[in-house]
């Protein structure tokens, strides 16, 4: 999106939350998100999907009294607008109060807003993703012992979010995203398996070969050949770090501002508490230059920074936007995360786990016998309890060396127990929005059936 579009959106905006406080809004805010995406799926090299897609939302929020509504629209015309501001006030008239509702303060905006280096001002041509996929399969396919393919996709996307308040505040940021992806099949008749393997990255120069992608998902799938089943035991389970991430993905629900408000987490008492071993800190980081999840204001223009949300084993903070924090009689930690349909609510960021100073074969020579998990399946958890339940798939570990590959696996234990014998390994790579290194935890129960 051009310089001009960006300044058109502000203005947009500017002009509608001032319109609606004219017509009886005691305050207002509006999001406008615009995008564009290329996608190309193949497979067997025949092309199956070649599209561009461009689309804009623009969602408008008012406040009359402790009300508030929300509406939304893709017709920016000005009679359309006009019709949003009317049908946001209608609604507001009639909706329950909401106690914790409202814009940040003044004090509470973001004022300097730092280069997050996130657009890739080059759009690829659809050569480039055709081209990209196709070395992807190809290379997928070339690996010794893959039968079939399920396909490859490459894509491109741009985004743009512009906000605007009455409390003064209106920002722009913008993002790039491009990708390339393959899932494959080995084998044949009863013993198949199949597997993939995808890579991300704001700009395209930074993005992995697309052919190493498909290599690499390629020799996946044939590892899993001749999968088994393990009798019910007592193991140490390492986490790839493809599925690792998720570990984190748990500790931020169950640290979410409003999760902690309905007191619904099994983490709701352990503010400034230690729930992992010394040593181990998870870091928050709206402003990692490219990141996958950057952005330089949260979702209600509030200041935002890096956080160590685990420091050296202690939880320090919630994630909060301003309607958790009022309910817990705290300040915002300006993780507010926002579409345009709906009010905001608190999520983080580019989160990740600090890499520890063991290898990754460090931590399995330590394990002696368990399970490495390269796939998890199933939602089995429970953010009240912690319990944690999972089917999964990956390698059983013999004599401190990957031995074999194990299926339909179910790991339980709890989050809580899992946190606290959480070893990291030091090969930590941001490739999404959640990144971890490998991870071992000690003392989870393995169920299969062999």
């Amino acid at each position: 999106m051009s310089d001009s579009n960006t300044v058109d959106d502000r203005d947009r905006l500017s002009a509608l939350v001032a319109d609606a406080t004219r017509r009886g809004a005691d305050a207002a805010d509006a999001v406008l998100i615009r995008s564009t995406s290329l996608s190309h799926a193949q497979r067997l090299g025949q092309i199956e999907k070649l599209e561009r897609q461009e689309s804009f939302d623009l969602g408008l929020r008012v406040f009359r009294g402790r009300k508030q509504a929300i509406v939304s629209s893709t017709d920016f015309s000005g009679a359309a607008l006009s019709e949003l501001v009317d049908r946001a006030l209608d609604m507001a008239r009639t909706v329950p109060d909401d106690p914790w509702g409202g814009l940040a303060d003044p004090d509470q905006l973001a004022t300097e807003i730092p280069e997050l280096d996130m657009v890739d001002a080059e759009e690829p041509a659809s050569e480039v993703l055709i081209d990209m996929a196709r070395r992807c399969e190809d290379a997928a396919r070339a690996v010794p012992g893959i039968t079939n393919s399920d396909g490859a996709e490459a894509s491109w996307s741009h985004s743009n979010i512009t906000l605007a308040a009455t409390n003064g505040f209106a920002g722009s940021y913008a993002r790039t995203d491009c990708g390339v992806g393959v899932s494959v099949i080995a084998g044949e008749g009863t013993d198949m398996e199949a597997e993939y393997d995808f890579a991300h990255a704001v700009y395209r120069s930074d993005l992995e070969d697309a052919a190493a992608v498909g290599t690499r998902a390629g020799e996946r799938t044939v590892a899993r050949l001749g999968a088994r089943r393990m009798p019910t035991a007592q193991v140490s389970i390492v986490f790839d770090p493809r599925v690792a991430g998720g570990l984190l993905g748990h500790l931020s629900g169950a640290i979410n501002g409003t999760s902690i408000a309905r007191g619904s987490s099994f983490l709701k008492d352990s503010l400034n508490q230690q729930i992992f071993a010394d040593g181990i800190s998870v870091i928050d980081d709206p402003h990692r230059p490219r990141g996958m999840c950057s952005k330089p204001f949260d979702a209600e223009g509030v200041a935002n920074r890096k956080r160590a949300i685990i420091d050296n084993g202690v939880l320090t903070t919630w994630l909060l936007d301003l309607s958790s924090a009022r309910q817990l009689d705290l300040e915002t930690t300006g993780h507010a995360g926002r579409g345009t349909s709906g009010p905001p609510s608190p999520g983080p960021t580019n989160l990740y786990l600090e890499p520890g100073n063991r290898s990754r074969d460090d931590l399995l020579g330590e394990t002696g016998t368990g399970f490495y998990v390269t796939s998890l399946m199933g939602m089995g958890v429970n953010g009240v309890t912690g319990d944690y339940s999972r089917g999964a798939s990956g390698f059983w570990i013999e004599n401190g060396e990957i031995a074999f590959p194990v299926t339909e696996m179910t790991i339980a234990g709890n989050l809580k127990d899992m946190y606290r014998s959480l070893t990291p390994a030091d090969d930590l790579e941001f490739r999404y929005g959640t990144n971890s290194p490998t991870v071992r935890i000690e003392g989870m129960t393995v169920a299969g059936g062999g």
